[in-house]
């Protein structure tokens, strides 16, 4: 069977339904033919993406997120029919905290950004930056449920 027969394209009610308000998902940048690959959590607000990233004193992220002309962030989740995921395609922009507008903070306080911290240095120690991720593209696939369950 091929991933053809096994998947299903999902429109962008199921893809806006799996982005929910947050959540936790894989960022991928790259330098050239390097790739790096970090889990985040972000937050969606019907229309991009924001990330709010932590940065240690040597960050190798931070080298990558300058070299990156384009990002693609992966979600995924298994439900009860099976498995989904959603890859969002594009760029991606710091947001100065001078230039956070009312706009933007009324996004992020309807969006769920799950807070998780994987670094050896604690939380004050690291430097917090929010990004919004523009997306160009927005596709998604679900495992094709079993004939008769729809």
């Amino acid at each position: 069977m091929t991933d053809e027969e096994s998947a299903v394209v999902m429109d962008r009610d199921e893809i806006d339904e799996l982005l929910g308000t947050g959540g936790v998902g894989v960022l991928a940048l790259a330098e050239e033919n390097d790739p790096y690959a970090i889990p985040v959590s972000y937050g969606y607000d019907g229309d991009d993406v924001y990330l709010r990233l932590g940065f240690g004193e040597d960050s190798e992220k931070k080298q990558y997120l300058a070299n990156s002309e384009r990002v693609v962030l992966v979600v995924t989740n298994e439900g009860d029919l099976g498995w989904e995921s959603t890859v969002v395609r594009g760029t991606l922009s710091e947001i100065p905290e001078a230039s956070i507008d009312g706009t933007v903070v009324e996004a992020i306080r309807s969006i769920d950004i799950p807070f998780f911290t994987i670094y050896e240095e604690a939380p004050r120690e690291l430097e917090y930056q929010l990004y919004r991720l523009h997306p160009d593209e927005i596709t998604g696939r679900r495992e094709k449920p079993p004939v008769g369950i729809e």
